[in-house]
């Protein structure tokens, strides 16, 4: 484990020359991260567009990559993304789970199970994820710092998101890299694996899932049992994130991943509590005193926009920060309790 000091790392704008830090840890995930493809085309792509979102001066499908980076070294040790509308160019699709019952007299029987229907409701939303942290830096508050970055980015430039966050969680992937939910499930109409599809997936678009997979409700009495169990349970490695994510206020509200099974959580987005906390500042010269409280602020906007969580006092509107926050006296911040 690395002897993490929290204060050296900052989140900012992703750039054309992390792609082969970003693709370092593509090859650490395991698989079942589409937004970090174990590809270099396809991250070259997703830089490519996220750069171009920061650019714009309005981008309502606008994709944008944040990175967690070590300021005395340039090490880049984790990322995470934030999509501003979900459902463009193709649908956003999910399984939302609700639970049938069944009677009959003469037998004196009742069946319940829950049953899959293949929806769009989240089309439009926001969507924080592709969250993920190098192994060696998972402790120490960095993966604290680099979700919660994500909504004082959203904060910074709320016109820019939906009133609707959702969050996927990765769903329960085997060793061998298979899903007992694709295998039970969707991989029977696709003729791929789990792996195969992924990838389809992360460098084609779900097109292919509108294309293919059956439209009618899944009662979930007729699958696997392997794959029944895994439904809305999310990967070993994803308890941390979920825990996160349900402290911001996000909820399991029955929807699941369409090809793991993962679950999806979502929050209206002023009521993600980072959110809600953020209030603005200006920086004040001086020096913080030795004991200040650690906060967590974001200077700057856009592709220049920084997030750290440092030492500082905050008092009536007026920030003193220390120097590695690099805010010079006048200049506007955000802030939240870290």
């Amino acid at each position: 484990m690395a002897d993490v000091r929290l204060d050296d790392w900052e989140v900012r704008a992703a750039r054309a020359d992390d792609l082969d830090a970003l693709l370092a840890l593509a090859s650490q995930t395991g698989g079942g991260f589409t937004n970090l493809p174990q590809d270099r085309a396809a991250l070259a792509a997703r830089l490519e567009r996220s750069q171009a979102s920061f650019a714009s001066p309005a981008a309502p499908d606008g994709l944008y990559m944040l990175v967690l980076a070590h300021r005395p070294s340039g090490r880049v040790g984790g990322t995470a993304a934030i999509f501003a509308g979900i459902g463009s160019p193709w649908p956003f699709y999910s399984y939302k789970i609700t639970t049938i019952a069944l009677h009959s007299r003469e037998l004196g029987r009742t069946f319940r199970t829950r049953v899959l229907h293949l929806v769009n409701d989240f089309d439009g939303a926001s969507e924080v994820g592709g969250l993920f942290l190098a192994p060696d830096l998972r402790a120490g508050g960095l993966g604290r710092l680099l979700a919660r970055a994500r909504y004082l980015f959203i904060a910074r430039h709320r016109d820019r998101f939906a009133d609707r966050c959702v969050a996927e969680l990765r769903g329960v992937i085997l060793p061998d890299g298979s899903s007992p939910f694709w295998d039970g499930l969707a991989g029977r109409f696709f003729g791929m694996d789990f792996v195969e599809a992924d990838r389809f997936n992360s460098l084609h678009g779900n097109q292919f899932i509108a294309d293919l997979m059956p439209k009618y409700p899944v009662y979930e009495a007729l699958l696997p049992e392997a794959a029944a169990a895994v439904i809305g349970v999310e990967h070993p490695d994803g308890r941390a994130a979920r825990r996160m994510l349900e402290a911001e206020g996000f909820r399991f509200n029955a929807y699941v991943d369409i090809f793991d099974g993962g679950p999806t959580l979502d929050v209206e987005t002023d009521r993600i509590r980072t959110l809600a906390m953020a209030r603005r500042a200006q920086v004040t010269a001086g020096a913080p005193p030795a004991d200040a409280p650690c906060a967590l602020i974001a200077v700057g906007a856009l592709a220049g926009f920084r997030a750290m969580a440092v030492p500082a006092a905050i008092a009536e509107g007026a920030a003193r920060l220390p120097e590695a926050a690099a805010a010079a006296p006048g200049e506007e911040i955000l802030h939240a309790p870290f």
